[in-house]
């Protein structure tokens, strides 16, 4: 039998990720995983009470994440019918792709996070590329680059470089793409674990009814596992993404275990704590060894330009135990970039050690 599959389908290429199963270590669970960029505190304790009672997973979850989504609307002081609650954000960018940006021109500041290109190209965009390492630095040309009625990814902090956009800029991208009549796709995803103050825009979701903001309960609450994120937008927008999305997209424990995390208002707090203080010694430790440069980051991950190919400080890496994020899948960089997570200071050591051994 002949299958008749688009294009884009066959065409698509799966966007490369860090993680203990990436690149076929899944036979190594005993890694120290430097790849992923998940809160270095894991997860608040409380989330623990949820799998003390577990007779819930015989009964299908609320299709429409209505409990998570009440605690949502008091956590960021956003309508209850202008949150989307996905299977991980990707399910999210993936979903926003299909329903708003078939054959749309779609603008993507690089290097930045590979899902925004990998789902918009599944669905027939266009995708245009604008080259910077720091976009703060390059605003006028980037609103300049925003074309009529087109839709632009924007990842604040910026994965893997790090760089915050600050609110007096994002504003006016924002204004810019308004005046164009294109959709803003803001992912904020990392904007909880910037230590340096509170650079969302989410109180503007009113303001900008074409500005769609994405945020993850993965990175900031450290549930990488369960696969839960959320979206806000205008209730149009959500009201479509609701129609698309599959039946039971989230899991009940997933749902139970968000609202345990949002309960912790802590957690968020020792976490910035750490982040601010290890990125430091981070970033001092492994600027003084030679052939490494560290890129100032505003969030929980740092990048770093090495004289020595990436690859290859990965294999190396791996004798002891130590994964990072080889950078060459990110379209922009080349093979001599690195990004390291912010841990522990005990497991920041062990890295520090190995990247000094030659």
């Amino acid at each position: 039998m002949r299958l008749r599959v688009e294009k884009t389908i066959t065409n698509h290429k799966v966007a490369a990720h860090g993680g203990i199963f990436s690149n076929g270590l899944e036979h190594n669970l005993k890694l120290l995983d430097f790849s992923s960029n998940v809160n270095p505190l894991g997860f608040p304790s409380k989330v623990r009470n949820v799998f003390k009672n577990i007779s819930h997973v015989s009964i299908y979850p609320d299709p429409n994440s209505n409990e998570l989504r009440t605690h949502l609307q008091k956590y960021t002081g956003i309508q209850k019918n202008q949150i989307i609650v996905g299977n991980g954000a990707t399910e999210i960018i993936y979903n926003y792709c299909a329903a708003f940006l078939r054959k749309q021109k779609v603008l993507i500041p690089i290097p930045t996070f590979s899902e925004y290109e990998s789902a918009a190209k599944l669905n027939g965009a266009m995708v245009y590329f604008f080259k910077t390492m720091n976009l703060n630095q390059n605003l006028s040309e980037f609103q300049d680059a925003i074309s009529m009625k087109n839709c632009v990814f924007l990842c604040n902090p910026n994965n893997p470089t790090g760089v915050l956009i600050k609110k007096k800029n994002m504003l006016k991208i924002l204004e810019s793409a308004h005046k164009k009549s294109a959709m803003v796709f803001l992912d904020e995803c990392f904007i909880e674990l910037v230590p340096s103050g509170n650079e969302s825009v989410v109180s503007y979701l009113k303001e900008f009814d074409n500005l769609f903001i994405l945020r993850s309960l993965t990175k900031s609450f450290g549930l990488a596992g369960l696969r839960i994120g959320y979206g806000l937008g205008n209730k149009r927008m959500i009201e479509i993404l609701q129609k698309i999305k599959i039946p039971w997209n989230v899991s009940g424990i997933a749902q139970q275990s968000s609202i345990s995390a949002l309960s912790d208002k802590s957690h968020l707090s020792k976490t910035l704590n750490v982040i601010k203080k290890e990125s430091k010694f981070l970033t001092n430790s492994i600027s003084k060894i030679k052939g490494f440069t560290c890129y100032n980051s505003d969030t929980n991950f740092i990048l770093i330009k090495s004289k020595i190919k990436s690859r290859q400080i990965q294999n190396r890496l791996l004798h002891s135990n130590i994964l990072i994020r080889d950078c060459s899948t990110f379209r922009g960089l080349n093979d001599n970039y690195i990004r390291i997570a912010v841990r522990t200071h005990k497991e920041n050591l062990k890295l520090v050690e190995a990247l000094r051994k030659p």
